[in-house]
């Protein structure tokens, strides 16, 4: 431990998480077997989605044909299930038209075929057909809207699976009568599968009221169009309990926890003790760094309620109201937040990332911090705290090289958080 490099350390712990939650690892032991008289038809969404067929073509002991749709440039090769690459976070024309192929290619299957849907994290945005009456302009605009507005990801994909023609439910709901089993990667707190993109295979509490409540928390604008598809309940989904889906399964085969399981087993393996907080921390970005600083603090001049050296491992999915014009997704800010409220306290250091790679919809998986980086920042002459009011952690973290580009990464258990107190 005499040698560690923080900054290495942090991206291992980083990479550890990653790898522990990557489709070749955790999809083959859920594959359910292949039907006897029918025949298997795969589909699927999300970032995680070409990853996820890859390694099913690899482990299948049958024929097998389908189609998924993910997220530009996270695209691998296949040979007999299709990818299609499409616009995440804000829909656009290459997933509509992959969503309205997809539920052409489920009509008329029987009740001896089996339908293998592959879900993770981006695919509310990437199966985008809107229901009738409703645009994909519109859904587009709305998306916005709901990005910069703070809410969180149940809440957004609420908002979606009512003004949806194929999630809620509605994707199973037409592949009927086959059986569907449906094998997510967990991208939200809770890991409730029925939120995962939006849970276009299961059923849905959530009501046509609950979407309005959203959108008026929020304030969000909305044209005629979709408030009366809400008021009217015609964008109502299908329920638990609807014996439609008596059929199908659904099993969740990677989550947060697992990520942040297998970073801390490389931190106690280097000889530096690990505390897992939470793998379901929401909030605003900016406030959770607050509360990781103050954690930080009380460990490194108190020895409460750790001892040091330990690293303080979290995940979730924080949010950020955005208010300014600056470029940056929720680790940059969350990072710079910190920076801010660290004021420089020495011996702490920080990474924070997101598990797909990209930190909202810039380049970078996130960035790290270290001691020095509001001094090394003024020698820029940027000052920490107007950049956070600008919501531009990107720039600053550019500015000193501390971006964190790992390229897609074709998992997604969305945030991943690791600060180190020596």
């Amino acid at each position: 431990m005499s040698t560690l490099n923080p900054r290495q350390f942090l991206l291992d712990l980083y990479g550890s998480a990653v790898d522990a939650v990557s489709a070749e690892k955790c999809l083959p032991a859920y594959l359910p077997e292949p039907p006897k008289n029918g025949r298997t038809l795969v589909i699927g969404a999300g970032k995680g989605a070409a990853a996820m067929a890859r390694a099913v073509e690899r482990h299948w002991k049958g024929d097998i044909s389908g189609l998924v749709v993910t997220r530009y440039e996270h695209g691998v090769d296949c040979e007999r299930i299709e990818v299609i690459e499409a616009a995440h976070p804000v829909p656009d024309a290459a997933g509509l038209a992959a969503a309205g192929r997809m539920m052409e290619m489920v009509k008329g299957l029987s009740e001896n075929d089996l339908v293998l849907c592959l879900i993770s994290g981006g695919g509310s945005s990437l199966l985008a057909l809107p229901a009738p009456g409703i645009t994909l302009e519109q859904k587009q605009a709305l998306n916005k809207a709901l990005l910069k507005s703070g809410a969180a990801i149940s809440e957004m994909n609420c908002v979606r699976k009512h003004l949806s023609a194929i999630k809620g439910g509605r994707l199973a709901l037409a592949c009927a009568p086959a059986r569907v089993v449906t094998l997510l990667i967990s991208d939200v707190p809770g890991d409730d599968p029925g939120i995962i993109a939006s849970g276009p295979t299961l059923p849905d509490a959530t009501t046509c009221a609950d979407a309005l409540a959203v959108l008026r928390k929020y304030d969000i604008a909305i044209p005629d169009s979709i408030r009366e598809h809400l008021e009217s309940g015609a964008g109502e989904t299908p329920k638990p309990g609807d014996p439609r889906f008596a059929r199908n399964s659904h099993h969740v085969i990677a989550i947060a926890q697992d990520a942040l399981e297998a970073a801390a087993a490389h931190a106690a393996a280097v000889g530096i003790t690990p505390y897992i907080l939470s793998d379901g921390i929401e909030g605003e970005s900016r406030d959770v760094a607050i509360v990781h600083a103050a954690m930080a603090r009380q460990v490194a001049t108190r020895g409460q309620p750790f001892q040091r050296p330990c690293v303080i491992i979290s995940g979730g999915e924080t949010t950020v109201t955005v208010r300014g014009s600056g470029r940056g997704g929720r680790n940059a800010e969350f990072l710079l937040s910190l920076a801010v409220a660290l004021d420089g306290h020495p011996g702490i250091h920080a990474v924070a990332c997101d598990t797909d790679g990209i930190d909202g919809s810039e380049d970078n998986a996130g960035a790290l911090y270290g001691p020095d980086s509001l001094e090394r920042g003024l020698t820029q002459k940027l000052r920490a705290k107007t950049l956070l009011e600008n919501n531009d952690g990107y720039g600053y973290f550019s500015a000193l090289n501390d971006l964190v580009v790992s390229g897609p990464t074709r998992t997604n258990v969305n945030d991943f958080r690791a600060v180190l107190i020596l």
